[in-house]
């Protein structure tokens, strides 16, 4: 039947046998199918690049983060200063609350999850404190800079990917020895120590950057994501993570 009746269809100008008219959309349908698959691996190469960039609300975010804990800087130097007889029996001992001094550069890479972000909050949250007034004077500013890098190179090394208990852990550790060896013998805040003693400030900065930078932010991380309150940051899962 379709044979006869093809045979009785006057054939048009420039319609060759088996390619009328009803054939035409499928040849455009197939282009079509091709270029939206083509744009759409296009959007996919032209959208990885985004789970590093920055967007606004990381940059509200972040900002946040780093002047609440410049605050915390601030109300922090005043309370050691007042705590500093706790410590008279062995000094280097005060290394032990030093990671409050820490935590926003492993905070603000736990939750940012972007390239800079630790450096960012423990720079601004630094500066905060200088502004704000603080006893070690425009210092703080390149502290912040070293504390910062120390997270900043754990989680580069994991190319922002991992932001595991064991990652946070480390994080805060090497910025914990960062800033321990920045004070103790950058800035020699401690000239009456002998080598011994620096060194177990040293080490004693790592713990507590391991203990209150590393451990209470994860932990903290995990409970602002459970709450629904990272739900616009790529953190907002972090309380669904593995621990390692």
């Amino acid at each position: 039947m379709v044979s006869m009746k093809t045979g009785n269809t006057p054939q048009h100008p420039g319609n060759t046998p088996g390619h009328d008219a009803g054939h035409a959309p499928s040849a455009d349908t197939g282009t079509g199918t091709t270029g939206t698959r083509t744009g759409t691996g296009r959007a996919s190469r032209n959208a990885a690049p985004n789970r590093r960039s920055w967007r606004v609300v990381d940059i509200v975010v972040a900002a946040v983060i780093a002047v609440a804990s410049g605050v915390i800087f601030w109300a922090w130097n005043l309370a050691y200063a007042g705590l500093s007889p706790a410590f008279a029996a062995f000094p280097p001992s005060s290394a032990l609350v030093a990671g409050m001094w820490l935590f926003p550069a492993v905070l603000g890479g736990l939750i940012i999850r972007r390239p800079g972000a630790a450096l960012f909050t423990e720079l601004v949250a630094a500066t905060v404190s200088a502004l704000l007034g603080s006893q070690f004077g425009l210092t703080v500013l390149a502290s912040g800079v070293v504390q910062g890098l120390g997270a900043e190179l754990i989680l580069l090394a994991f190319l922002y990917r991992r932001f595991t208990l064991p990652v946070a852990l480390l994080a805060g550790l090497i910025t914990g020895i960062f800033g321990g060896i920045n004070d103790a013998f950058i800035f020699n805040w401690f000239p009456e120590y002998t080598l011994d003693w620096k060194l177990i400030y040293v080490g004693l900065v790592g713990v507590s950057g391991v203990v209150i930078a590393g451990l209470l932010s994860w932990l903290a991380t995990r409970g602002l994501a459970a709450t629904g309150a990272l739900s616009a940051l790529a953190s907002r899962r972090a309380h669904q993570e593995p621990v390692a």
